[in-house]
């Protein structure tokens, strides 16, 4: 490759990252403006959500709202928790990690918009649900075309890209105690196999189980190096904001890269706006499409504020970042090792191997769902693509895959701005969804949603019958 056409393809990438940058932030301050701060002031409500006792019912033939949560923290909480946040401390420096907040606070109102959109307008499969961008896309904006072109770009990215990155890292991870990364893959491939061959509710009850012990345990872990440090934290924290946009950082010139770097990683990590957790949202069994996009929010915040903040005071506080010896997942193992000892490399190890594998398992849903979509008699394409899963789960496990990495970023590059487009247009949907929802609380009820509640609203198909959707979800208060 020529110097210009190096350049030119570096210049590319900056103008298409800065174009994602620009449009997630303006996005999200505009969600935050419109349902005036909802991810704040709704937050104990969402956590009441959360915690409300299933109905049997829905246990047994459906996926709760807990279940849903479940899968789409499966996908969200992975290796860019532990590696990413290393990375982008490592790029863009300690600054990297306010824009990361920056993004999840303003992100989170997205996360509501287009979690809420997607209960709104799910659709039947038997006695579950299914739904996403490319429903909402159909249904509500009246393009199939684009909703046909999501589908692929989330089935691409997610089920194939994306999980052959987490294969990777779990086989990398574990490489250093002398585990035979082709093995491992083999034995991934069989886990995965039982898994996505038992359908959506094994799905959601894997993850149900996985992904609150893998937060537990590493947030447990992260909780006692902050108190073992805990003289540093404000130190740490002026660190933090005197790089991201004091005169440090821009002395230093490097301000745009703790920017680009802190507002990737994050979207990477807990992909609010980018269309992929909607996809989960859709399946809950609720009585109203807010309470669904509330419980959605409410990820955002655990993925970011929570576990990428833990893996980030981690680093800051041991120094390593500084060394450039290391980076991702190097860096966090590292980093731990200096605080907690040498057994931090196994720990660190095993979460990600947890981390990961959950990802595995939410990312194939998404991709199996939007095949549905595309499909209608899909059985056959259902059965190669998990066919093609599990071949790119074997090849991650194996291969050097930077090139994936890069087609990664293009296809979650990709996917946001479409999903951006569709939630912008269709916005106003979901604030009267949230007006019905905080008009009704006040009246002392417990919220259900009817298609008559905002006028002129077309093709839902599961909101017509409010006395079959109150039966369906009837949970104590």
């Amino acid at each position: 490759m020529s110097f210009l056409e190096a350049l030119t393809t570096e210049v590319n990438d900056l103008l298409w990252s800065y174009v994602l940058i620009i449009a997630l932030i303006g996005v999200g301050l505009w969600f935050t403006i419109r349902t005036r701060f909802v991810q704040f002031r709704l937050t104990g409500e969402m956590v009441r959500l959360l915690s409300r006792k299933t109905d049997k019912e829905v246990e047994r033939k459906g996926i709760s709202s807990f279940q849903a949560f479940c899968i789409s923290l499966a996908s969200r909480v992975g290796t860019g928790n532990l590696a990413g946040v290393a990375l982008a401390i490592s790029l863009g420096g300690p600054g990297a990690v306010f824009w990361m907040w920056l993004i999840a606070l303003l992100g989170a109102a997205s996360a509501f918009v287009e979690s809420t959109l997607a209960q709104i307008y799910k659709v039947r499969d038997g006695e579950a649900f299914r739904g996403g961008p490319a429903y909402y896309m159909e249904k509500a904006l009246n393009k199939r075309w684009m909703g046909i072109l999501f589908s692929i770009l989330i089935t691409l990215c997610f089920g194939l890209v994306f999980n052959a990155v987490q294969a990777n890292t779990i086989t990398l991870a574990f490489e250093p105690f002398g585990m035979n990364r082709s093995i491992l893959g083999v034995l991934l491939v069989a886990a995965m196999a039982l898994i996505i061959f038992g359908g959506v509710q094994r799905i959601a009850k894997t993850a149900q189980v996985i992904v609150p012990v893998m937060a537990v345990l590493y947030i447990l872990l992260a909780l006692y190096v902050l108190l073992i440090n805990v003289t540093e934290i404000p130190g740490v924290i002026g660190l933090i904001l005197a790089n991201a946009f004091g005169f440090k950082a821009v002395a230093g010139g490097g301000l745009g890269v703790a920017v680009m770097e802190g507002i990737k990683r994050g979207l990477f990590s807990n992909e609010a706006g980018m269309g992929s957790a909607p996809n989960a949202a859709a399946t809950a069994k609720v009585s109203h499409p807010v309470k669904q996009g509330l419980v959605q929010t409410l990820g955002v915040f655990t993925d970011t504020l929570i576990i990428c903040s833990c893996t980030a005071f981690i680093i800051l506080f041991s120094g390593q970042y500084t060394t450039g010896e290391a980076d991702g997942i190097q860096l966090t193992q590292n980093a731990l090792g200096a605080e907690i000892g040498s057994w931090a490399g196994v720990f660190v190890a095993v979460a990600v191997f947890l981390f990961a594998f959950s990802s595995l398992v939410g990312n194939y849903y998404y991709g199996e769902t939007n095949i549905e979509f595309a499909r209608a008699n899909s059985k056959g394409w259902l059965t190669a693509y998990r066919l093609a899963v599990l071949s790119m789960v074997m090849f991650g496990s194996v291969a050097k895959i930077q090139i994936v990495w890069d087609l990664a970023d293009l296809f979650m590059g990709s996917m946001a701005l479409l999903n951006l487009i569709a939630i912008t247009l269709l916005g106003p949907i979901a604030f009267a969804a949230l007006k019905d929802y905080l008009s009704q609380k006040k009246e002392g009820k417990d919220p259900v949603f009817h298609v008559s509640h905002i006028p002129g609203l077309k093709n839902v198909e599961c909101w017509g019958d409010e006395e079959r959707q109150m039966e369906a979800t009837k949970t104590p208060h």
